[in-house]
């Protein structure tokens, strides 16, 4: 960068200083600074391309990107920030053409080879993903963003073996290695030993994967204790094969402990397969307290009626979440012409608005927003006959109770643990039902489907 004048380099690192500390605005405008000095500045063409893209403001970044490429167009970087830009905006075929061209100028990258795989994965082109993600991991063995995006593609497909190990190669529980004092299970004899499971990922995953630890009681362990969000803490006081919850707001006694270990690692190490998936369901509980304190909310007059939990969006920091929830309670009317149903929204957060005002023909007992915890959830799912959910931690609590739940799926980037087009889940045989969008988008399919579905289920109630 010495061919700059000395104030425009000195402007683009003052920019790229308050890029890494948060600062956007002031950033922007010490990038545009050095950009007025300087028009064909390659790498503030490239860090500018990159704030406006973390802000979402695609257009903008897509002119700061392909300015750089035009200035630089060997830089692999910046063909990697437009792929997967290209890719959030669903604009598939110019990533792949992107990508490939990238590929011919450097067809040794094993980054370009790994995106590549995830923009054909989410095309539902799994075949050739996969030899993407293989093509990576020949070229870097230990290549890591290739191995675990290799693992979701494999255990989507029911392909459990290599499936968990490769997802081994995630490195997201580092954290918890350095603050947990004690050695990592890694299969060995838990005779007589003590087991903390970690917390990893979100509360579907932690409700999911805490299964595991009544295979731990059963592999002879003499103490299991479960590290959660503190949404989970009084649920999991329930949790069968455990003995001791601590919520992440409270510190973990460093002594007595043998072992710990992530969850999503127990499948691994327990040789879970499609056939031998444990599904001992329930293994959580409901408390008996709060389901006297909800039960006069919750009481129907005519026996008859179906008592239906609604939740249509999920968190909206989750990486695929305009995809996986309802853009609208709208959709959901359709099911207020089904005589013989009462619908109660288990809703909290995003879209709570929306439950407090449900469409017309749509009567809506909105209970979310006095909802605390996991553990009033449970209450309350405990006295309904349905759950109908989008992906999100009710869906998977719903399962874990034992109760019946439907869950709306969508086509793009449906996660990898509900498989490839089955309409049940081996995770909670006989209760869960899967509705999966025929195409991207296509939600209207979707509800018609369920609409049908629950008005057989009301009128056989009847």
């Amino acid at each position: 960068m010495s061919t700059y004048p000395a104030a425009a380099e000195t402007l683009f690192h003052d920019a790229s200083r308050l890029m890494a500390e948060g600062n956007a605005v002031e950033a922007e405008a010490s990038f545009c600074a050095a950009l007025a000095l300087v028009p064909n500045f390659y790498e503030v063409h490239a860090n500018l391309g990159l704030l406006l893209n973390r802000q979402r403001r695609w257009a903008e970044a897509e002119h700061h990107y392909r300015e750089a490429l035009a200035l630089r167009p060997e830089q692999l970087h910046t063909y990697l920030n437009l792929g997967g830009l290209l890719t959030e905006c669903k604009r598939f075929d110019e990533a792949e053409a992107l990508y490939r061209q990238a590929l011919e100028n450097d067809p040794g990258a094993v980054t370009l080879w790994s995106n590549l795989g995830v923009l054909l994965a989410c095309r539902q082109q799994e075949a050739e993903a996969e030899t993407c993600y293989r093509t990576a991991l020949a070229l870097q063995e230990n290549y890591p963003t290739a191995a675990f995006n290799l693992a979701y593609l494999l255990l989507r497909q029911g392909r459990m073996e290599e499936g968990w190990s490769r997802l081994e190669a995630r490195d997201w529980y580092a954290p918890l290695e350095r603050y947990l004092q004690f050695p990592r299970w890694r299969g060995e004899s838990l005779d007589g030993k003590s087991l903390l499971i970690g917390v990893e990922a979100g509360h579907g995953d932690m409700m999911q994967f805490a299964r595991y630890a009544a295979l731990i009681k059963a592999r002879g362990a003499s103490r299991v204790g479960v590290l959660c969000h503190p949404g989970l803490a009084r649920l999991f006081t329930t949790l069968v094969g455990a003995d001791d919850i601590f919520p992440l707001d409270r510190p973990v006694p460093a002594e007595g402990w043998d072992y710990w270990s992530p969850p999503l690692s127990l499948p691994f190490y327990f040789e879970t397969r499609l056939d031998s998936v444990p599904a001992d369901l329930p293994y959580l509980s409901p408390d008996p307290e709060l389901v006297a304190q909800w039960a006069p909310t919750l009481a129907n007059g005519d026996p008859h009626v179906l008592k239906v939990g609604l939740v249509w969006k999920g968190s909206v920091g989750f990486e695929n979440d305009a995809d996986r929830s309802l853009p609208s309670l709208n959709l959901l009317a359709p099911l207020g012409t089904i005589p013989g149903v009462r619908f109660i929204s288990l809703q909290k957060g995003a879209g709570e608005t929306e439950a407090q005002q449900p469409p017309a023909g749509l009567p809506l007992l909105h209970l979310g927003g006095q909802v605390t915890d996991f553990a009033d959830t449970a209450a309350i799912v405990s006295q309904l006959d349905l759950v109908i959910a989008v992906d999100t931690g009710v869906a998977h609590l719903t399962g874990a109770l034992g109760k019946p739940c439907w869950v709306l799926l969508p086509w793009y980037k449906a996660d990898w643990r509900w498989l490839k087009e089955r309409t049940d889940s081996p995770w909670y045989p006989q209760v869960m039902r899967l509705f999966r969008q025929p195409t991207m988008g296509d939600w209207e399919s979707v509800i018609a489907d369920v609409t049908e579905a629950l008005r057989k289920l009301a009128a056989d109630k009847r």
